[in-house]
């Protein structure tokens, strides 16, 4: 079901984002990479937008999970 396979891209994107550290990186590597970072987090926050507005559209909040 194509569901499933948006779901699991889904978690596969949260699992790599979980590996990276950007406090490790050295200080000339941050300024180097800055621009593209920047870009990317900008992307990235302007499609989680789209999705959550997807779902309050019909209706449905997005709600934090709760500590287990």
């Amino acid at each position: 079901m194509r569901t499933n396979e948006e779901m699991a891209r889904l978690e596969a994107a949260v699992s790599a984002l979980g590996d990276i550290d950007v406090s490790a990186w050295p200080e000339d590597t941050l300024k180097e990479q800055l621009a593209e970072l920047s870009a990317a987090l900008v992307a990235l926050d302007m499609s989680l937008s789209r999705i959550a507005e997807g779902v309050r559209a019909r209706g449905l909040r997005v709600e934090e999970p709760v500590p287990a």
